[in-house]
């Protein structure tokens, strides 16, 4: 079974890492990709470019073999769709792995307003991430693919390639990169929301409004 993680890991912290090894622990698996993706052009230039970004994660999970870093959408020249991501892993895995992807509610809620969204189920299994008052809107296309698709355990997922829905509710760490980043901009230390050493690069750097000479 192959697993991947996205987002935008702007900058990348223990909530997503602890996450991810959550979800590899519950599916029996060995390793979970995380894959970041394209910030929007309307976040502005607050955070970091692909390059600061991927050096980041490198840092985050340097020694742990359960986590795995995929570049591909950060390589890919324009736009990056999940559906394009999913083609491109289902052909380099063959039509018989199973691939998972995994999303929080608060994303899946609007999971029809993706690009190709009906083609993302025929594509991999999805495992949704339950998240604190990020409920399915009753009747959505989202809760209408969770009750069609449902899978009853994470054994289920590896018996098919692709198709069914997975909730789970792990523990969950309150930590989101939007606090991080306001963090470092008011000077406070972000130290122990994020591993030491991507705060220290994030400070070597400069970035989310650092002092460079800030010690952590």
């Amino acid at each position: 079974m192959h697993v991947i993680y996205g987002g935008t890991f702007d900058p990348i912290h223990h909530g997503h890492l602890r996450l991810a090894l959550e979800v590899g622990d519950s599916l029996g698996v060995e390793r979970v990709d995380l894959v970041p993706c394209h910030i929007p052009p309307h976040r502005g230039d607050t955070g970091a470019g692909a390059e600061q970004r991927l050096e980041l994660i490198r840092l985050a999970i340097d020694g742990e073999s359960a986590l795995g870093l995929d570049e591909r959408e950060l390589r890919r020249a324009g736009a990056s769709y999940t559906a394009d991501t999913l083609r491109q892993l289902r052909s380099e895995l063959g039509r018989d792995e199973p691939l998972v992807m995994v999303v929080g509610t608060d994303a899946f809620a609007a999971f029809d307003r993706w690009r190709e969204w009906r083609d993302i189920p025929e594509l991999a299994h999805i495992v949704v991430v339950r998240r604190p008052g990020a409920d399915l809107a009753p009747g959505s296309e989202a809760q209408r693919l969770v009750r069609e698709r449902q899978a009853q355990s994470p054994q289920a997922l590896w018996q098919q390639p692709s198709g069914l829905v997975l909730e789970l509710d792990p523990p969950l760490l309150e930590i989101s990169a939007t606090g991080i980043r306001q963090c470092i901009a008011d000077g406070r230390s972000p130290r122990y929301l994020t591993p030491d050493a991507v705060w220290q690069r994030i400070q070597a750097l400069g970035l989310y409004g650092a002092c460079p000479d800030r010690r952590v």
